[in-house]
């Protein structure tokens, strides 16, 4: 499937639908490049809570995640006691899972571990996004060798919920892969931010 052209004339990929979170977050985030290491660990982690189920449920939990894990600090995650993971589990605007949910203490441990965890991760691509040129959103990779790589690398370091499709999604919405469809909008602007750096 090619780009979808919306009520606005602009097209987009046809994944975002006509949610306008949805779109909101394709138009915005999706795909840009992120260099923080703090939002690139959330992301890792939201993409992981993401497992099994949509994304648009995630995005639409954002904002309670981001207040139920402490804004995804790392240092403060990494302490979290069994009084905090009862209370995780009892916070209805998250997704409960208490494997997701102590996966993420473990995952901050493992982050704390790493000193640079941007440069840990763009250093897999040479500190460039991949530009795929793609024109059907059916010839979209699941998952790729790099994925595979980096999932492995993460687990070997104490990661889990990281496996290689998960990898692969968050490349995406990080941007370290472009994979806006070549004939919507944002292709192009996200092509120059990752040049443009």
């Amino acid at each position: 499937m090619s780009a979808v052209r919306h009520e606005d004339g602009i097209c987009r990929c046809h994944w975002c639908g006509s949610d306008p979170l949805y779109v909101t977050y394709h138009d915005s985030e999706w795909g840009v490049p992120e260099y923080g290491s703090r939002e690139l660990f959330e992301k890792l982690l939201l993409d992981g809570f993401q497992a099994g189920l949509s994304w648009i449920t995630i995005l639409r939990k954002r904002d309670n995640f981001r207040r139920a894990f402490d804004g995804f600090e790392p240092e403060i995650m990494a302490r979290y006691g069994p009084e905090k993971l009862a209370a995780l589990m009892q916070d209805q605007g998250i997704v409960r899972n208490r494997l997701k949910i102590d996966a993420s203490v473990t995952n901050a441990q493992a982050y704390l571990a790493i000193p640079d965890f941007s440069a840990y991760l763009w250093d897999f691509l040479d500190g460039r996004p991949l530009q795929n040129g793609v024109r059907q959103g059916g010839s979209i990779p699941a998952k790729t060798p790099l994925a595979d790589k980096i999932s492995k690398d993460l687990q070997k370091r104490g990661f889990r919920f990281v496996g290689p499709t998960i990898v692969y999604a968050f490349m995406q919405a990080c941007g370290l892969v472009n994979d806006h469809l070549v004939d919507c909008h944002r292709h192009e602007a996200v092509k120059h931010a990752a040049f443009n750096r």
